[in-house]
């Protein structure tokens, strides 16, 4: 194991990300330990602590757990009070010239102990204590945003996807695009249903299984398999990025519009406002600030905002097809003009990929116990695939949640949830009878386990889990 080039990816509330390799991922790594070392190689001053100070960091010298040196779990994926964790007091470490006292098995004598404290005692003496400076506290905007790092797969997906989204609106706004300057409205759609397809549960998983299909063989490298984790991983990337790109399409598409205002009707400017109008609410309870500090609120005009939009796109399509700009009215043959378009082909795929979750919707009993204050284990009825996700919810218009399934395939199911927010404390306080499911589930990290020959799960506290590929 020890050539073996590992890699670890992490799952926290059904949002998952990658998490910089390590060359040991087990290794115990203390600070105080590597400072003494290299003093030592370099011969220079070694260091002396209080006794009282050993006491006060007994967590620093004798670690209890393993201590992670690598990029930590962002608190943004789970718990935005990590801020509130004061860090623990800095080392009060003295230097001493060569020749002093040394640390390791060698023994002070009593004289050079009270030595040592009459001199920190007079240079505490001579200058007056400063009263700490109090620590400034990082903002929860900056945690949500920067907390991963400015590269993460997810980021770069997103620029990505906005880069050449706006590559192409600088092409057809010079004049060198001209199928997009005709079709802006086109582009913006197009961008919608990208943005659908990445969240669309049925879709991803026939992504998930036949890239287990494809890429599963041994034969197929290392790096691929994780490169295809990563991505897969990180698609609400390329979801956040179309979503900004379809408003900057119908931003252009409605400026084309009323530059030609003598050749549309005020029905469609109207309708195309709106949804550009839905399309801004939407990405605005989108922004991570909002969208982990009011979840609810987030997910409500999400998918309302998104619905009447939906609907408007529709009422975009039929107008702008029937609308002849010569007379100045809608004509009545719609059918055959409406089927030869791109845009009723794409506005139809989105509308399958959103109503086909909301058809499987079924309210289920379920036997709810608590092993803890702090959790609760929900069983169903029913076995599921190894490495699915389910949706769990006690009103399916308002709200729904993610959780891990435990099934042994056959039988019956499993959650795991912790008490951490509203609803998942009633399922401990108030277990319910019956809950709302799809029964449509989705992939996620865990079924990617079946990409590797050798894998190991760590099961971690806060939600996490992370695997380790060999």
């Amino acid at each position: 194991m020890e050539n073996a080039s590992t890699v670890r990816f992490s799952s926290c509330r059904g949002v998952a990300f990658e998490i910089k390799p390590h060359a040991n991922p087990f290794a115990v790594v203390t600070t105080d330990q590597n400072r003494y070392a290299n003093a030592e190689r370099e011969g220079t001053s070694s260091r002396f602590r209080l006794p009282w100070d050993f006491m006060r960091n007994a967590s620093k010298v004798f670690p209890t757990s393993i201590q992670h040196s690598m990029s930590r779990a962002s608190s943004h994926f789970c718990d935005l009070d990590s801020d509130n964790e004061e860090e623990e007091e800095k080392d009060d470490i003295f230097y001493l010239e060569e020749g002093g006292i040394k640390e390791g098995n060698e023994e002070h004598s009593e004289t050079d102990e009270k030595a040592i404290l009459a001199s920190s005692a007079s240079k505490h003496s001579e200058k007056p204590q400063q009263p700490p400076v109090p620590k400034k506290r990082a903002s929860r905007l900056s945690i949500i945003l920067l907390d991963q790092g400015l590269f993460t797969v997810y980021k770069r997906l997103f620029v990505l996807s906005l880069f050449l989204n706006v590559l192409a609106l600088v092409l057809a706004a010079t004049g060198n695009f001209v199928y997009a300057r005709n079709r802006a409205a086109l582009f913006s759609i197009a961008n919608i249903l990208a943005l659908t397809l990445c969240r669309s549960e049925a879709f991803l998983r026939i992504v998930f299984y036949l890239t287990v299909k494809l890429l599963g063989n041994s034969v197929v490298p290392l790096r691929i398999k994780i490169a295809v984790t990563s991505l897969l991983q990180s698609l609400g990337g390329i979801h956040s990025g179309c979503g900004i790109s379809s408003i900057a399409w119908l931003i252009y598409a409605l400026v084309l519009t009323l530059k030609d205002r003598d050749n549309t009707s005020t029905a469609i400017i109207v309708v195309a406002s709106t949804i550009l109008s839905l399309l801004c609410l939407t990405s605005a309870a989108a922004f991570p600030l909002v969208r982990h500090l009011h979840h609810n609120v987030f997910e409500r005009v999400h998918r309302f905002a998104g619905w009447t939009a939906l609907g408007l796109v529709w009422a975009f399509i039929i107008l702008t097809i029937s609308y002849d700009p010569k007379s100045r009215s809608y004509t009545d043959n719609l059918g055959s003009k409406l089927i030869k378009t791109q845009e009723f082909w794409f506005t139809l795929t989105i509308t399958v990929a959103i109503l086909l979750p909301w058809l499987t919707v079924r309210r289920v009993p379920v036997d709810v116990s608590s092993l803890s204050g702090h959790a609760s284990l929900i069983k169903f009825r029913g076995g599921v695939k190894a490495g699915i996700l389910g949706r769990i919810s006690p009103s399916p218009l308002s709200e729904w949640h993610a959780f891990g399934i435990i099934s042994d395939g056959k039988t019956s199911h499993m959650m795991l949830a912790g008490a951490v927010g509203d609803f998942t404390k009633s399922l401990v306080s108030k277990p319910p009878t019956h809950l709302w499911v799809r029964t449509v589930n989705f992939a996620g990290l865990p079924y990617l386990v079946n990409l590797y020959d050798k894998v190991l799960l760590v099961p971690l506290v806060r939600g996490f889990a992370y695997f380790y590929r060999f």
